[in-house]
């Protein structure tokens, strides 16, 4: 059971370097907020599934869903609300520059 646990830790941390590497490496805002938001998502529900797996059956795991429910919701909102705002406020989204031969 303890592997398992250790799976998911790592992935979490995984998915949560990652998602930190693509904030800092692609271009402009839309990109950025594509990678923080699926990153961050996928490293916080290993985290929390692996805080599920080593509490067992317990209140505590509930709270831990509660949260994780809560972070569900939540997550794509603030992204939707970013990226609008971005795009009322007139950023162009990155376009790659064609290369001539």
């Amino acid at each position: 059971m303890m592997w398992i646990v250790q799976f998911f830790m790592g992935l979490g941390i995984f998915f949560g370097i990652f998602g930190n590497i693509g904030l800092l490496r692609f271009p402009d805002i839309y990109t950025r907020l594509q990678a923080s938001s699926k990153c961050s998502t996928t490293s916080l529900f290993s985290i929390f599934i692996a805080c599920m797996l080593l509490e067992g059956f317990t209140p505590m795991t509930g709270r831990i869903l509660l949260i994780a429910l809560f972070f569900l919701v939540t997550g794509p909102v603030t992204s939707h609300i970013i990226g609008r705002h971005a795009w009322e406020r007139g950023v162009i989204p990155w376009k790659r520059k064609k290369v001539k031969d």
